[in-house]
């Protein structure tokens, strides 16, 4: 898994908790898993196609007979 074994994993874990401290961890922990989780709900949720017809819009094309009969 691109060369990281658990010494170098050790190593990237100690600068976060000095970068950011103990008390920011969950915090970045919560935030990091809500990030996640709505990542894998919008990749679940789109729809296969995107439906790119037109929507008609009743207004204009009243509007557009009630010119036509002037």
């Amino acid at each position: 898994m691109f060369g990281i074994g658990i010494p170098e994993l050790v190593i990237i874990l100690v600068i976060i908790l000095i970068i950011f401290g103990t008390g920011k961890l969950p915090e970045i922990g919560g935030a990091l898993g809500k990030g996640i989780r709505n990542f894998r709900k919008a990749s679940h949720d789109k729809p296969d196609e995107i439906d790119v017809t037109p929507e008609t819009d009743d207004k204009s094309a009243g509007s557009q007979q009630d010119n036509t009969s002037n």
